[in-house]
């Protein structure tokens, strides 16, 4: 864990000097040996700033409950110098610091700690779901190859073990590996269920819980989803940045009217993002309103655009559902 800590801000402004480094050491990824590093400067910093990593949890929370005022650092939102030769550790969080103390740190947010544990459930439900897939697909090609017999999952699951010998052939390995497979898939579709019930248990439903039902396409996971994703709605000032934060949005680059290629599309929630893909889905087979924009979206471009452009609706439609307290209006939608 490297750290770095630049001199008193007001000094910095009235210099010219480069700002001294007091503070530049690679320290073990343990919460007292940071904490130990910290305290002489404890009284002096403006900002500890942690990058929003796959592990930042621990640190986070330990350095909040000592005290200091930690900021989250979005990587996706920062962009360092490409002509830079030398790039490590180190010059990474130089730059981290630079950015803070020029009060120009891109900063996400903080989800509170006793509501963590629930919304992680519901990534690992997410989870299993999408192994279940991959293993569905993975016996629906092996139908495919060895008898070209195109058959989803409900049919293959209806066929008893005579049939599936006679469709995959005499080879004793290739109804050994459907077996498993299916007995698999049977496991997922066991542990997904009590995953659901785990998450139903622990969740605290707000409010806004029940209006997003009300939204075509929602239903209980996806209405979770969307509830335990965003968090507070209030950290949002504008739809657009619910819209953005939910990647409904496009990620272009433009110069004189002309594209200079793409932006970070990654930059937002993935699983919001996951989630809207998944109402449009649902609401182009129950909303009239909905397959007629989605229609005319795909004849003008394709799928995936349309798909994307009737996701911001409807991310956009959330937005106010949760902000007013209000249930789903379509015809405001698409007035």
């Amino acid at each position: 864990m490297p750290i770095k800590l630049y001199g008193n801000q007001h000094e910095i402004l009235r210099k010219t000097k480069p700002t001294p480094v007091v503070f530049n050491k690679r320290i073990p990824n343990q919460l007292p040996a940071i904490v130990s590093a910290l305290k002489p400067f404890k009284s002096k910093l403006a900002t500890v700033a942690v990058e929003s990593t796959y592990n930042w949890y621990w640190l986070v929370d330990g350095l909040m409950a000592q005290g200091y005022p930690v900021v989250l650092a979005n990587p996706a939102a920062i962009d360092q110098y490409d002509g830079i030769k030398d790039a490590n550790d180190l010059t990474d969080a130089a730059f981290l610091a630079h950015l803070a103390r020029l009060d120009i740190l891109p900063t996400g947010y903080i989800y509170p700690k006793e509501e963590r544990p629930v919304r992680d459930l519901l990534r690992r439900r997410t989870l299993l779901v999408r192994q279940r897939t991959a293993t569905k697909l993975s016996l629906q090609n092996m139908f495919v190859r060895q008898a070209a017999l195109n058959i989803n999952w409900r049919k293959i699951r209806k066929l008893t073990q005579g049939q599936r010998a006679d469709l995959l052939g005499d080879n004793d390995c290739l109804l050994f590996v459907a077996e498993s497979q299916i007995e698999l898939i049977e496991v997922f579709n066991k542990r997904i269920l009590q995953f659901e019930a785990k998450v139903l248990e622990h969740a605290e439903l707000r409010p806004e819980y029940e209006l997003l039902l009300s939204i075509p396409g929602v239903g209980l996971i996806l209405a979770l989803t969307i509830m335990l994703e965003t968090g507070t709605i209030d950290r949002f000032k504008k739809v657009g940045d619910f819209t953005s934060y939910c990647r409904c949005v496009r990620a272009k680059k433009q110069s004189n009217g002309k594209s200079k290629g793409s932006n970070n599309s990654k930059n937002g929630n993935p699983h919001l993002a996951w989630a809207f893909v998944e109402v449009v889905h649902h609401a182009i087979r129950r909303s009239p309103q909905a397959k007629k924009f989605y229609d005319r979206k795909k004849s003008k471009r394709n799928g995936a655009l349309a798909t994307k452009a009737l996701g911001a609706k409807w991310s956009k439609g959330a937005y106010y559902v949760m902000k007013r307290q209000e249930p789903f209006d379509l015809k405001r939608l698409f007035s």
